[in-house]
């Protein structure tokens, strides 16, 4: 950081006008704390942010790229990691909070937070009350970067479990496309039609991708 005066420095600079004065690459800095012997703390993020496309790209990096990022240890790699997750984590409700799903969109700005930009495909459920209040929702399935495996009798397993009167299924789409495949499609409307049988109502299935998503309720292709 020799390069930058010392009242422009990254932590210095946030002590004198806030975070949110911060670029991305000063704050990454910050959670860095300082460089190695051949590139400053500012010169590792900006190495960083290039190899993730931005800070968005953060969220979708793994350990192990991290570590191939010269500079970045696995102690380095750790630090990041954690700071995106604390921060991920500050955008989901409290705990105790019981949140109604009245539509897709209230189910999708529950789950996109926490899901919506994971490198690899997951496959969970919200599981519901009577009067659809989020129980809790359960991770059933980590797959590959474009696969996931689920059975219905997980789905409704967990469900039976819990109590629960109806579910929303989700999953993420690693490409960052919601749309659905012919796969998706079609474990759906198996999945809906199991919950018939069980007497527990499939309520919708939402695909997230980064910040979007897509109902199957709402585009009516159950």
């Amino acid at each position: 950081m020799k390069a930058v005066r010392p009242h422009d420095r990254p932590r210095e600079k946030l002590q004198r006008l806030g975070a949110a004065s911060l670029g991305d690459n000063e704050l990454l800095a910050i959670v860095l704390g300082h460089g190695s012997a051949r590139a400053s703390a500012l010169d590792l993020a900006n190495a960083i942010l290039g190899v993730t496309g931005g800070p968005h790209g953060l969220v979708r990096t793994r350990y192990d790229d991290l570590c191939a990022i010269p500079g970045i240890g696995g102690a380095r790699a750790a630090q990041i990691l954690a700071a995106v997750e604390l921060g991920r984590r500050t955008l989901t409700r409290a705990a105790r909070e019981r949140v109604q799903i009245r539509s897709a969109r209230t189910a999708a700005e529950l789950l996109l937070p926490e899901y919506g930009n994971r490198p690899v495909e997951q496959f969970g459920v919200l599981l519901l009350d009577t009067k659809h209040r989020v129980i809790r929702t359960v991770l059933l399935s980590v797959g590959t970067l474009d696969a996931s495996i689920v059975h219905p009798r997980e789905v409704f397993g967990a469900a039976a479990a819990a109590g629960a009167a109806a579910v929303v299924l989700f999953h993420n789409h690693p490409s960052g496309d919601p749309k659905p495949s012919q796969d998706d499609v079609e474990l759906t409307r198996r999945l809906a039609a199991a919950g018939v049988l069980m007497g527990i109502d499939v309520v919708d299935h939402i695909i997230l991708a980064d910040v979007r998503y897509y109902s199957f309720k709402e585009e009516d292709t159950f």
